[in-house]
């Protein structure tokens, strides 16, 4: 069999994607997008994967967001840390803590350290001396974000009522209009059902939830790196949630996102981005007889 070639438009399609995984992305996650928004520019910072690791350039003194848009049909919890601390207690980050809770296919911002229910102060790339996590005494995390995912524990089913059917002699006396027959009593489970109140329709809010108002090598010689960034407790804003309960459908994160984060400069400089190679600019040739090479015409009337 004679063994078939790609035509132009398929060489053409199969370069283009070559280039595009090159490329940065901007959302990483599987059960969930999750991308860092640079709040003063409103840019997504593109995220660069080196080494086995996510990472993002952040600007010293930028504000910045944590944005999650859940990709399920079912809520999900979202335990967001940074600087290896939980942004709604301030704990040293664990899995088992409290989180954001998303409604199916909502999104939504997390812009800085949960203060209250109605504020948080604000995510902002700082010098890392000027983190929380440093001006807390917990330096050794310094530098990365975390979402870790949980799914929900479907709720149990209710059993169906059942039915017991009328004695014979019962019928035969209510035939008679010598008695009713008596009311049966619920089941336990539809009695307690019955008298539980109806649970609030949650809107993508918290376990203390959410809704806000409000590469491995470089191309040339690199600069020694700068101290390092971290995430300061910056200005305070307004930012509401609600609470809600949620049940894990397991005690592990279904899913754990980590991106690293640190300036440009630094990034650069470790190389996890690549800066494009300045070529010199190349001499002119000398010739043999340089004005002869310079034919003239007749030139426009003035």
């Amino acid at each position: 069999m004679k063994p078939r070639s790609l035509t132009l438009p398929a060489l053409a399609a199969l370069t283009a994607l070559l280039g595009l995984a090159h490329l940065p992305a901007q959302a990483i996650g599987r059960l969930a997008d999750v991308t860092i928004v640079d709040r003063d520019t409103g840019a997504t910072l593109p995220v660069h994967y080196a080494r086995g690791e996510y990472w993002v350039a952040g600007r010293p003194g930028a504000r910045y967001a944590i944005t999650v848009r859940n990709r399920l049909g079912e809520r999900v919890l979202a335990v967001p840390s940074v600087d290896g601390v939980n942004v709604l207690s301030g704990e040293t980050a664990a899995w088992d803590q409290r989180g954001y809770v998303f409604s199916p296919y909502e999104r939504y911002q997390i812009t800085g350290w949960r203060k209250s229910d109605s504020q948080v102060a604000a995510f902002e790339f700082s010098h890392i001396a000027n983190s929380y996590a440093a001006r807390t005494g917990r330096p050794a995390h310094v530098g990365v974000i975390g979402v870790a995912l949980f799914r929900e524990q479907p709720p149990m089913p209710q059993p169906a009522p059942t039915i017991t059917p009328e004695p014979y002699s019962q019928r035969r006396d209510n035939s008679l209009g010598l008695g009713r027959l008596r009311e049966e009593p619920a089941s336990p489970a539809a009695a307690g059902a019955a008298g539980a109140p109806a649970a609030p329709v949650p809107s993508a809010e918290a376990e203390s939830s959410a809704r806000s108002q409000s590469a491995d090598s470089v191309a040339k010689a690199a600069p020694m790196p700068s101290a390092k960034l971290g995430t300061a407790h910056g200005q305070r804003e307004t930012s509401v949630v609600t609470h809600t309960t949620f049940t894990r459908l397991q005690e592990q994160p279904n899913e754990i996102i980590s991106i690293r984060y640190d300036s440009r400069e630094n990034l650069i400089a470790s190389g996890v981005i690549r800066e494009p190679i300045a070529r010199p600019s190349v001499p002119p040739v000398p010739r043999a007889f340089p004005q002869s090479d310079n034919l003239s015409y007749v030139p426009d009337p003035r």
